[in-house]
Protein backbone atom coordinates (compact mmCIF):
# COMPACT_ATOMS: atom_id res chain seq x y z
CA UNK A 1 0.00 0.00 0.00
CA UNK A 2 2.79 2.38 0.99
CA UNK A 3 4.68 1.51 -2.20
CA UNK A 4 1.54 2.21 -4.28
CA UNK A 5 1.19 5.63 -2.65
CA UNK A 6 4.81 6.41 -3.47
CA UNK A 7 4.24 5.45 -7.10
CA UNK A 8 1.18 7.68 -7.26
CA UNK A 9 3.16 10.55 -5.78
CA UNK A 10 5.88 10.05 -8.37
CA UNK A 11 3.40 9.82 -11.26
CA UNK A 12 1.26 12.81 -10.19
CA UNK A 13 3.79 15.51 -11.19
CA UNK A 14 4.31 13.82 -14.55
CA UNK A 15 0.56 13.69 -15.19
CA UNK A 16 0.19 17.31 -14.10
CA UNK A 17 3.02 18.38 -16.39
CA UNK A 18 1.55 16.43 -19.31
CA UNK A 19 -1.90 17.94 -18.68
CA UNK A 20 -0.43 21.43 -18.53
CA UNK A 21 1.45 20.81 -21.76
CA UNK A 22 -1.73 19.59 -23.49
CA UNK A 23 -3.66 22.62 -22.25
CA UNK A 24 -0.91 24.93 -23.48
CA UNK A 25 -0.89 23.20 -26.85
CA UNK A 26 -4.68 23.52 -27.05
CA UNK A 27 -4.41 27.25 -26.31
CA UNK A 28 -1.78 27.57 -29.02
CA UNK A 29 -4.08 25.84 -31.49
CA UNK A 30 -6.99 28.05 -30.46
CA UNK A 31 -4.84 31.16 -30.85
CA UNK A 32 -3.70 29.92 -34.24
CA UNK A 33 -7.28 29.23 -35.33
CA UNK A 34 -8.37 32.59 -33.98
CA UNK A 35 -5.65 34.18 -36.10
CA UNK A 36 -7.00 32.34 -39.15
CA UNK A 37 -10.57 33.41 -38.52
CA UNK A 38 -9.49 37.02 -38.03
CA UNK A 39 -8.39 37.06 -41.66
CA UNK A 40 -10.87 37.64 -44.44
CA UNK A 41 -10.26 35.17 -47.25
CA UNK A 42 -10.05 37.33 -50.37
CA UNK A 43 -8.84 37.14 -53.96
CA UNK A 44 -7.18 40.09 -55.71
CA UNK A 45 -8.22 39.95 -59.37
CA UNK A 46 -5.94 42.80 -60.40
CA UNK A 47 -2.42 43.55 -59.20
CA UNK A 48 0.37 44.96 -61.36
CA UNK A 49 3.23 43.08 -59.73
CA UNK A 50 5.35 43.33 -62.87
CA UNK A 51 5.76 47.01 -62.02
CA UNK A 52 9.37 47.95 -61.28
CA UNK A 53 8.32 49.26 -57.85
CA UNK A 54 8.28 45.62 -56.69
CA UNK A 55 11.57 44.57 -58.24
CA UNK A 56 13.48 44.46 -54.95
CA UNK A 57 11.06 42.85 -52.50
CA UNK A 58 8.42 40.89 -54.42
CA UNK A 59 8.77 37.86 -52.12
CA UNK A 60 7.89 40.03 -49.13
CA UNK A 61 4.98 41.67 -50.97
CA UNK A 62 3.47 38.27 -51.84
CA UNK A 63 4.01 36.96 -48.30
CA UNK A 64 2.39 40.06 -46.77
CA UNK A 65 -0.59 39.59 -49.05
CA UNK A 66 -1.00 35.98 -47.90
CA UNK A 67 -0.58 36.95 -44.24
CA UNK A 68 -3.33 39.55 -44.70
CA UNK A 69 -5.70 36.92 -46.09
CA UNK A 70 -5.22 37.35 -49.84
CA UNK A 71 -5.21 33.74 -50.99
CA UNK A 72 -4.69 34.30 -54.71
CA UNK A 73 -3.45 37.12 -56.93
CA UNK A 74 -4.08 37.79 -60.58
CA UNK A 75 -1.18 39.69 -62.09
CA UNK A 76 -2.18 41.69 -65.14
CA UNK A 77 -0.25 41.82 -68.35
CA UNK A 78 -0.77 45.15 -70.12
CA UNK A 79 1.67 44.71 -73.00
CA UNK A 80 3.48 41.84 -74.67
CA UNK A 81 6.45 42.33 -72.36
CA UNK A 82 4.48 42.58 -69.11
CA UNK A 83 2.19 39.68 -70.13
CA UNK A 84 5.30 37.53 -70.53
CA UNK A 85 6.59 38.69 -67.14
CA UNK A 86 3.21 38.04 -65.48
CA UNK A 87 3.29 34.50 -66.85
CA UNK A 88 6.81 34.03 -65.45
CA UNK A 89 5.63 35.15 -62.00
CA UNK A 90 2.75 32.68 -62.11
CA UNK A 91 5.30 29.90 -62.53
CA UNK A 92 7.50 31.18 -59.70
CA UNK A 93 4.51 31.37 -57.33
CA UNK A 94 2.26 28.50 -58.46
CA UNK A 95 -1.28 28.34 -57.04
CA UNK A 96 -0.85 31.84 -55.59
CA UNK A 97 -0.25 34.01 -58.66
CA UNK A 98 -2.18 33.64 -61.89
CA UNK A 99 -1.50 35.76 -64.95
CA UNK A 100 -3.51 37.58 -67.59
CA UNK A 101 -2.43 38.58 -71.09
CA UNK A 102 -3.56 41.96 -72.32
CA UNK A 103 -2.69 44.86 -74.56
CA UNK A 104 -3.83 47.93 -72.64
CA UNK A 105 -5.45 50.66 -74.78
CA UNK A 106 -2.45 52.89 -74.06
CA UNK A 107 -0.12 50.28 -75.54
CA UNK A 108 -2.22 49.48 -78.63
CA UNK A 109 0.06 51.32 -81.02
CA UNK A 110 2.97 49.00 -80.15
CA UNK A 111 1.20 46.10 -81.91
CA UNK A 112 0.55 48.22 -84.99
CA UNK A 113 4.17 49.37 -85.05
CA UNK A 114 5.52 45.82 -84.54
CA UNK A 115 2.89 43.39 -85.90
CA UNK A 116 5.15 40.36 -85.35
CA UNK A 117 4.83 40.79 -81.56
CA UNK A 118 1.18 39.71 -81.82
CA UNK A 119 2.29 36.11 -82.39
CA UNK A 120 4.31 36.24 -79.15
CA UNK A 121 1.26 37.61 -77.40
CA UNK A 122 -0.98 34.80 -78.68
CA UNK A 123 1.53 32.23 -77.46
CA UNK A 124 1.56 33.78 -73.95
CA UNK A 125 -2.25 33.92 -73.87
CA UNK A 126 -2.52 30.19 -74.56
CA UNK A 127 -0.58 29.21 -71.42
CA UNK A 128 -2.54 27.33 -68.76
CA UNK A 129 -1.47 29.78 -66.04
CA UNK A 130 -2.94 32.67 -68.08
CA UNK A 131 -6.55 32.78 -66.90
CA UNK A 132 -7.93 35.82 -68.76
CA UNK A 133 -7.44 38.11 -71.75
CA UNK A 134 -6.96 41.75 -70.85
CA UNK A 135 -6.99 44.39 -69.63
CA UNK A 136 -8.09 45.48 -73.08
CA UNK A 137 -10.60 48.04 -74.25
CA UNK A 138 -10.74 51.78 -74.92
CA UNK A 139 -9.41 54.77 -73.01
CA UNK A 140 -10.33 58.19 -74.36
CA UNK A 141 -9.04 60.13 -71.34
CA UNK A 142 -5.47 59.99 -72.63
CA UNK A 143 -4.14 59.86 -76.17
CA UNK A 144 -1.25 57.41 -75.90
CA UNK A 145 -2.82 55.52 -78.82
CA UNK A 146 -5.30 56.84 -81.39
CA UNK A 147 -8.93 55.72 -80.91
CA UNK A 148 -9.00 53.84 -84.23
CA UNK A 149 -5.83 51.96 -83.26
CA UNK A 150 -7.32 51.15 -79.84
CA UNK A 151 -10.47 49.76 -81.50
CA UNK A 152 -8.43 47.61 -83.87
CA UNK A 153 -6.35 45.99 -81.12
CA UNK A 154 -9.37 45.66 -78.84
CA UNK A 155 -11.19 43.67 -81.53
CA UNK A 156 -8.16 41.40 -82.05
CA UNK A 157 -8.17 40.56 -78.34
CA UNK A 158 -11.90 39.86 -78.39
CA UNK A 159 -11.41 37.35 -81.21
CA UNK A 160 -8.59 35.73 -79.21
CA UNK A 161 -10.64 35.49 -76.00
CA UNK A 162 -13.53 33.86 -77.87
CA UNK A 163 -11.20 31.37 -79.53
CA UNK A 164 -9.42 30.48 -76.28
CA UNK A 165 -12.64 30.62 -74.22
CA UNK A 166 -10.98 32.80 -71.59
CA UNK A 167 -12.73 35.59 -69.65
CA UNK A 168 -12.28 39.19 -70.77
CA UNK A 169 -10.97 42.01 -68.58
CA UNK A 170 -12.22 45.31 -69.99
CA UNK A 171 -10.55 48.65 -69.29
CA UNK A 172 -12.85 51.55 -70.18
CA UNK A 173 -12.43 55.27 -69.56
CA UNK A 174 -14.87 57.79 -71.10
CA UNK A 175 -15.58 55.28 -73.86
CA UNK A 176 -18.58 53.21 -72.79
CA UNK A 177 -20.64 53.79 -75.93
CA UNK A 178 -17.88 52.59 -78.24
CA UNK A 179 -16.91 49.67 -75.98
CA UNK A 180 -20.49 48.38 -75.92
CA UNK A 181 -20.92 48.96 -79.65
CA UNK A 182 -17.86 46.80 -80.37
CA UNK A 183 -18.80 44.11 -77.85
CA UNK A 184 -22.31 43.90 -79.31
CA UNK A 185 -20.90 42.93 -82.70
CA UNK A 186 -19.44 39.72 -81.26
CA UNK A 187 -21.27 36.48 -80.56
CA UNK A 188 -20.37 33.84 -77.98
CA UNK A 189 -18.45 36.25 -75.78
CA UNK A 190 -16.82 34.67 -72.71
CA UNK A 191 -17.57 36.20 -69.29
CA UNK A 192 -16.83 39.94 -69.30
CA UNK A 193 -15.37 41.82 -66.32
CA UNK A 194 -15.29 45.62 -66.25
CA UNK A 195 -12.16 46.06 -64.20
CA UNK A 196 -11.30 49.00 -61.97
CA UNK A 197 -14.74 50.53 -62.55
CA UNK A 198 -14.78 54.31 -62.03
CA UNK A 199 -17.95 55.32 -63.86
CA UNK A 200 -21.45 56.32 -62.80
CA UNK A 201 -24.22 54.15 -61.41
CA UNK A 202 -26.08 54.67 -64.69
CA UNK A 203 -23.10 53.38 -66.67
CA UNK A 204 -22.79 50.41 -64.32
CA UNK A 205 -26.42 49.47 -65.01
CA UNK A 206 -25.68 49.23 -68.72
CA UNK A 207 -22.95 46.71 -67.96
CA UNK A 208 -25.03 44.80 -65.43
CA UNK A 209 -27.95 44.58 -67.86
CA UNK A 210 -25.60 42.58 -70.10
CA UNK A 211 -24.68 40.32 -67.16
CA UNK A 212 -21.12 41.67 -67.04
CA UNK A 213 -19.13 41.60 -63.80
CA UNK A 214 -17.78 44.75 -62.15
CA UNK A 215 -14.50 44.89 -60.26
CA UNK A 216 -13.91 47.63 -57.67
CA UNK A 217 -10.72 49.14 -56.24
CA UNK A 218 -9.67 51.65 -53.59
CA UNK A 219 -11.14 54.32 -55.90
CA UNK A 220 -14.03 54.15 -53.43
CA UNK A 221 -12.09 56.58 -51.26
CA UNK A 222 -11.66 59.08 -54.10
CA UNK A 223 -15.19 59.00 -55.48
CA UNK A 224 -16.95 62.12 -54.19
CA UNK A 225 -19.83 62.22 -56.66
CA UNK A 226 -23.48 61.53 -55.87
CA UNK A 227 -23.85 59.32 -58.94
CA UNK A 228 -20.73 57.15 -58.83
CA UNK A 229 -19.41 53.96 -57.30
CA UNK A 230 -20.59 54.72 -53.76
CA UNK A 231 -24.17 55.15 -54.92
CA UNK A 232 -23.86 51.88 -56.79
CA UNK A 233 -23.16 50.12 -53.49
CA UNK A 234 -25.39 52.23 -51.26
CA UNK A 235 -28.60 51.63 -53.17
CA UNK A 236 -28.02 47.94 -53.85
CA UNK A 237 -27.63 48.35 -57.62
CA UNK A 238 -24.59 46.08 -57.71
CA UNK A 239 -25.47 42.52 -56.63
CA UNK A 240 -22.87 40.38 -54.88
CA UNK A 241 -22.96 37.76 -57.62
CA UNK A 242 -21.60 40.33 -60.11
CA UNK A 243 -18.89 41.80 -57.88
CA UNK A 244 -15.12 41.29 -57.86
CA UNK A 245 -12.39 43.13 -55.95
CA UNK A 246 -8.86 44.22 -56.83
CA UNK A 247 -6.15 46.52 -55.53
CA UNK A 248 -4.72 47.64 -58.90
CA UNK A 249 -1.44 47.81 -56.94
CA UNK A 250 0.83 49.77 -57.00
CA UNK A 251 -1.94 52.24 -57.95
CA UNK A 252 -5.30 53.13 -56.36
CA UNK A 253 -4.14 53.40 -52.75
CA UNK A 254 -7.28 53.26 -50.57
CA UNK A 255 -7.02 56.44 -48.51
CA UNK A 256 -9.14 55.51 -45.51
CA UNK A 257 -8.47 58.93 -44.00
CA UNK A 258 -10.24 60.74 -46.86
CA UNK A 259 -12.45 63.51 -45.48
CA UNK A 260 -15.43 62.60 -47.68
CA UNK A 261 -15.42 58.95 -46.58
CA UNK A 262 -18.49 58.42 -44.35
CA UNK A 263 -17.80 57.71 -40.70
CA UNK A 264 -19.71 54.42 -40.71
CA UNK A 265 -17.39 53.21 -43.49
CA UNK A 266 -14.25 54.30 -41.66
CA UNK A 267 -15.38 52.57 -38.48
CA UNK A 268 -16.11 49.39 -40.46
CA UNK A 269 -12.42 48.86 -41.18
CA UNK A 270 -10.74 46.55 -38.66
CA UNK A 271 -7.53 47.40 -36.84
CA UNK A 272 -5.84 44.43 -38.48
CA UNK A 273 -6.63 45.67 -42.00
CA UNK A 274 -5.53 49.19 -41.11
CA UNK A 275 -2.29 47.80 -39.71
CA UNK A 276 -1.35 46.23 -43.06
CA UNK A 277 -2.58 49.24 -44.99
CA UNK A 278 -0.75 51.93 -43.02
CA UNK A 279 2.42 49.94 -42.34
CA UNK A 280 3.10 48.65 -45.84
CA UNK A 281 1.12 50.72 -48.36
CA UNK A 282 1.55 54.32 -49.50
CA UNK A 283 0.15 56.62 -52.17
CA UNK A 284 3.33 55.91 -54.14
CA UNK A 285 3.14 52.12 -53.77
CA UNK A 286 -0.05 50.31 -52.90
CA UNK A 287 0.18 46.57 -52.16
CA UNK A 288 -2.21 43.60 -52.42
CA UNK A 289 -2.26 43.39 -48.59
CA UNK A 290 -4.61 46.43 -48.68
CA UNK A 291 -7.41 44.31 -50.17
CA UNK A 292 -9.11 43.36 -46.85
CA UNK A 293 -9.55 47.08 -46.06
CA UNK A 294 -11.17 47.59 -49.48
CA UNK A 295 -13.51 44.65 -48.90
CA UNK A 296 -14.49 46.02 -45.49
CA UNK A 297 -15.29 49.44 -46.98
CA UNK A 298 -17.40 47.86 -49.73
CA UNK A 299 -19.25 45.85 -47.08
CA UNK A 300 -19.96 49.00 -45.04
CA UNK A 301 -21.35 50.80 -48.10
CA UNK A 302 -23.47 47.77 -49.01
CA UNK A 303 -24.65 47.31 -45.39
CA UNK A 304 -23.37 43.74 -45.41
CA UNK A 305 -20.77 41.92 -43.33
CA UNK A 306 -17.17 41.79 -44.61
CA UNK A 307 -17.41 37.99 -44.57
CA UNK A 308 -20.36 38.09 -46.98
CA UNK A 309 -18.50 40.30 -49.45
CA UNK A 310 -15.24 38.35 -49.10
CA UNK A 311 -16.95 35.00 -49.63
CA UNK A 312 -19.03 36.17 -52.60
CA UNK A 313 -16.17 37.87 -54.42
CA UNK A 314 -13.79 34.96 -53.81
CA UNK A 315 -16.40 32.52 -55.12
CA UNK A 316 -16.98 34.68 -58.20
CA UNK A 317 -13.25 34.79 -58.94
CA UNK A 318 -12.74 31.05 -58.43
CA UNK A 319 -15.68 30.27 -60.72
CA UNK A 320 -14.88 32.82 -63.43
CA UNK A 321 -11.17 32.19 -63.79
CA UNK A 322 -11.04 28.51 -62.86
CA UNK A 323 -8.56 29.11 -60.04
CA UNK A 324 -7.49 25.96 -58.19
Amino acid sequence: MEQQQKQQQQVAPVVAAATAALEAEQLDIEDSMKHCFENLIVIDVGANLTNKKYSRDLDSVVQRARDAGVQKLMVHGTSVKSSKEALRLSRIYPDIIYSTAGIHPHDSKSIVEEPSTWFDFEHIAQAQECVAIGPCGLDYQRDFSEPDVQKQIFAKQLHLAIRLKKPLLIHERSAQHDVLEILDTFENLPPVIIRGFMGTAEEALKYLDRRFYISLTGYLCKDKSDTGVRRLLDNGTLPLDRLLVETDAPFMYPNTRASKLPQHVKSGITERSLLYLHRYCTFQRNEPCSLPAIVEMIAAFMKKTPDEVALATAFNALKLFGLS
